[in-house]
């Protein structure tokens, strides 16, 4: 049995290190702490450019919070899908949702035009939608490669009976990919228990700044205590891992 890992990479410098590990796809974000917004063309280009084993999703996301966007905020969305295309990204990650928490139909159908020919992947917008298995029905009907999911639970571990019945139900539709807190020590677990083939992790280590010179009076993030001399960027050992529990897992059925 053939497992797929996804990289949920910050930067360029990241998918570049998840390559390095292994990973099979990038989903390439900034704003990780928001949940993952829309990189720069800049980023996009130097990563296809780095990438050259590993598939390149990007994610399409114009703001952190809710997942109810402006009409302007889709038209950026729709702008940024052709950005990415143009920037050889071999797909995209969005969702929309309409205030009561269904899938945004029309919407989902502009971008879906925009995204055309590329993989598409409905992100954890997901996992605040109202009826999981409806909105399932639905993303399969407009066309999704993925859904990216914790099965609407704080972690993937503690999604899998929704992620198992969803997978169930999918019946080979549309790939389920179990995201969030998924990790080399629990990965295994959730294939297991899920029955799902592909998942998305950060695997990410903390890594020292090179400076030197420092100025402990001035903070560029205010006065909310972060290290500013310090990056999470994807550890290939922890994708390495991964990999290797999902290797031993598939031989021993």
């Amino acid at each position: 049995m053939r497992y797929v890992i996804e990289n949920c990479a910050n930067g360029a410098e990241s998918a570049l290190r998840a390559q390095e590990g292994g990973a099979d796809r990038v989903e390439l974000c900034a704003g990780i702490p928001e949940g993952g917004t829309t990189p720069s063309a800049g980023e996009i280009v130097k990563a296809r450019q780095l990438l050259t084993t590993t598939r390149l999703n990007v994610i399409i996301r114009p703001r952190g919070g809710d997942f109810c966007y402006s009409a302007d905020e889709l038209d950026i969305m729709a702008y940024d899908i052709g950005m990415a295309r143009k920037a050889g990204a071999d797909g995209v990650v969005f969702g929309v949702l309409n205030t009561d928490g269904t899938v945004n139909l029309e919407a989902m159908r502009r971008l879906m035009d925009a995204a055309r020919g590329m993989n598409v992947t409905f992100h954890r917008a997901f996992d605040v939608c109202c009826n999981p298995l409806e909105t399932l029905e639905q993303i399969i009907s407009l066309g999704c490669d993925h859904i990216l999911t914790s099965g609407q639970e704080p972690t993937a571990e503690k999604g899998i009976a929704l992620l198992s019945q969803l997978n169930e139900r999918a019946a080979g539709r549309i790939t389920i990919m179990p995201g969030c807190g998924v990790n080399a020590g629990n990965i295994a677990h959730i294939a297991s228990a899920t029955g799902c083939r592909e998942f998305h992790f950060s695997g990410r280590s903390e890594v020292a700044s090179a400076m030197r010179y420092r100025n402990p009076k001035v903070s560029m993030s205010g006065t909310d205590g972060s290290d500013e001399y310090s990056r999470q960027l994807t550890d290939p050992e922890k994708i390495r891992a991964a990999r290797e529990a999902l290797e031993s897992l598939s031989q021993k059925k």
